[in-house]
């Protein structure tokens, strides 16, 4: 596991931050690690890097599983009360023009959080390797964006948990690793027709 940059021991003095950023990051590290392609699993902020990273290195996903992800950072996305529980701190920062350090990190995080990101469903559509799509049906997404997801990578699996909110990876720590490894060791596979009984 990674830390991005701006998070946790990774530093990052540009001005600037962006998820499609971070994505290439983690091809680079794959390189500097002379890692031709891994199984890549995200959660949150992770989750929508593992989305731009199978559309922008398809070569480096053999398999994706992500959670939490959005697409977009609207209402049609990310319910209207966690946007109201971030802006109090989004609106001062983005107000302070003599940020300190600290404030410039906590700006660059927090502005992803209200204006990013902007994936395109056509970009979705793109993304070739199989891919495991996960939230709770109580997340800070939207369960129908989460199924939006779903639908528009053209080999995915849904997987929604119940009484789960925005931390599926803790909620359901056991079950949650089990599946994933299970959906990373197993050949995709298509179900259509007949199949849809089984």
């Amino acid at each position: 596991m990674a830390d991005s940059r701006a998070q946790g021991k990774s530093a990052d003095k540009s001005d600037s931050l962006s998820y499609e950023m971070m994505a290439d990051d983690y091809a680079a590290l794959l390189d500097a690690m002379k890692i031709d392609s891994a199984f890549v699993i995200g959660w949150s902020d992770g989750g929508i890097n593992g989305l731009l990273l199978a559309i922008r290195h398809p070569q480096k996903v053999k398999k994706l599983a992500t959670t939490g992800a959005n697409l977009w950072p609207d209402t049609s996305a990310v319910y209207q009360e966690v946007i109201d529980m971030v802006k109090p701190e989004y609106t001062p920062l983005k107000n302070n023009a003599n940020k300190t350090e600290v404030q410039k990190n906590q700006w660059k995080l927090i502005r992803l959080l209200i204006e990013e990101p902007h994936i395109p469903l056509a970009s979705i559509q793109t993304i070739k390797c199989p891919s495991l799509v996960i939230g709770g049906d109580h997340d800070v997404i939207r369960e129908e964006h989460t199924m939006l997801i779903y639908k528009n990578i053209p080999n995915a699996y849904l997987w929604i948990l119940p009484n789960s909110g925005h931390s599926t990876p803790i909620v359901y720590k056991d079950h949650f690793n089990q599946i994933v490894a299970d959906f990373f060791s197993k050949p995709y596979r298509k179900i259509s027709q007949a199949a849809r009984f089984n």
